[in-house]
């Protein structure tokens, strides 16, 4: 199956942990705490969360490819199983979280060795779904079968003959965005630090440009998100790229970023909650912006933010973009390596959609969780 004919011109697409003395309490007198070797099953457990924390951080930050992305493969048909899932793990009623209303949760998976490592997504009001995958992979499934639907499909994105040199493994792509009224869509490469504009359907790559301003940012935390807005600028924000005063260094496009004629970007500073990078965005118009931001800690894991910038009316170099907080996802609701946020319109509402990466791990997951925003 041809990417052309994959991709439509309409295609837009944890309980409370006790003290250490409510532990040695707890149980019944005389009986003692079993011990792993000389290692309480709580100093154990912690053990291990602390050896996961660190395999995680090192899939995240290592400049290395990491074994588990997938080879090269071709266009064809694609499986997803879909599980839904409650939003709180203890607490199956639960379906509020700050400004979002939840209204459903999936687990996906595939037989597929290409699928998963998803890292931005694009949807539709009938929750048809357009992914990309970190190792330049694109995906299009549906997670409620319709008779409209298109057939499922995974293909690598088109290649230009001047880049078939580059190893497949730096295909890093973290970043999609799209213009409905012309149906091309851009893409952010991280490990190549360059932005590359496709002709609709993904037809070809029509142009790609790399910027000195984005060749200064670390390799593994460049290009994580970036939102193309209706008036047609691009604003691009750096994950690892810092800023003196500790923001994230975040670029004002006043065109296509891919043009060569495009002038240089004005610079602006991302100030996401603390503790928090960012990892995708999308624009709800011409001037605000839903920022999706993960933080990984020993006690939690990964969490996530939703939060909502605004745009100046007219931005000057070094002004600061202070996120404000709309949601947090935290243990003991879904809480994932969250790195993609879409948005569709149902019915006059907004729906506000987030992808989990499992960095083709097997003990991360995908998850597609979908909710109504209220602002």
């Amino acid at each position: 199956m041809g990417v052309t004919a994959a991709v439509n011109a309409r295609f837009l697409f944890h309980s409370p942990q006790l003290s250490e003395k409510q532990q040695r309490q707890s149980g019944p007198p005389g009986q003692a705490v079993m011990k792993v070797g000389s290692v309480t099953r709580n100093a154990y457990g912690e053990t291990m969360r602390r050896i996961l924390i660190v395999l995680l951080l090192a899939i995240l930050l290592l400049p290395a490819p990491h074994k588990n992305k997938p080879e090269l493969f071709g266009p064809g048909p694609l499986l997803v199983r879909v599980r839904a899932l409650p939003l709180s793990s203890i607490d199956p009623s639960v379906n509020q979280v700050g400004a979002l209303t939840y209204k459903g949760g999936w687990q996906l998976s595939s037989p597929h060795r290409g699928f998963g490592g998803i890292s931005s997504l694009m949807m539709d009001a009938h929750g048809q779904v357009l992914a990309l995958s970190d190792s330049g992979t694109l995906m299009g499934f549906a997670v409620r079968p319709r008779p409209d639907n298109r057939h499922p499909f995974i293909a690598p994105l088109p290649v230009r003959a001047e880049d078939r040199s580059q190893p497949w493994w730096a295909w890093d792509s973290e970043s999609l965005t799209h213009d409905p009224a012309t149906d091309r869509y851009w893409v952010g490469f991280e490990m190549l630090q360059r932005i590359c504009r496709y002709a609709p359907g993904f037809a070809r790559v029509e142009a790609c440009r790399t910027w000195p301003d984005i060749e200064a940012w670390p390799e593994t935390g460049s290009i994580e998100s970036m939102a193309r807005l209706p008036d047609g600028r691009f604003l691009v924000i750096a994950e690892m790229g810092m800023t003196s005063d500790g923001s994230h260094d975040t670029l004002l496009f006043s065109g296509d970023p891919a043009d060569e004629a495009t002038p240089a970007p004005i610079h602006l500073r991302y100030a996401p909650p603390r503790g928090y990078r960012p990892t995708d965005l999308v624009a709800l118009d011409e001037r605000r912006l839903l920022v999706l931001n993960r933080r990984v800690t020993l006690q939690n894991l990964f969490t996530a933010t939703l939060a909502i910038v605004e745009l100046p009316a007219s931005p000057r170099a070094g002004d600061r973009l202070k996120a404000r907080t709309l949601a947090q996802l935290a243990p003991p609701l879904l809480a994932d390596n969250f790195e993609g946020v879409a948005l569709s319109r149902e019915q006059g509402q907004t729906m506000v959609w987030i992808v989990s990466d499992d960095n083709h791990e097997f003990f991360q997951r995908t998850l597609l969780l979908k909710f109504a925003l209220r602002l």
